[in-house]
């Protein structure tokens, strides 16, 4: 697959990006090299091989889920203008 210069302009126009000739002319370059790359790598066999997340088998360390801070909500809600339930009110902005 490969673009013309007016299928550049007209990504150009829709994207409301203004371009001049040699900036369309130099964005087809880029553009049908990224087309050509990706038609490269589709033609590569991949049968027998498994997706994976990353390029190498690492795994992230985790820290157990324990609570680190006191509960401080009513304190917080102590100084809040409004609140309702546990909630905090605030002023209605959208009618």
């Amino acid at each position: 697959m490969s673009l013309t210069t007016e299928q550049v302009k007209r990504i150009a126009h829709l994207a409301r990006i203004e371009v001049s000739e040699s900036e369309a002319l130099t964005t087809q370059g880029h553009l049908n090299g990224i087309f050509e790359l990706i038609e490269q790598m589709q033609a590569v066999d991949t049968t027998g091989v498994e997706p994976m997340a990353h390029a190498q088998d690492v795994s992230q360390r985790l820290r157990t889920d324990a609570v680190s801070e006191t509960d401080r909500r009513a304190a917080y809600q102590a100084v809040a203008p409004e609140t309702e339930a546990g909630l905090y009110l605030v002023p209605k902005v959208i009618e």
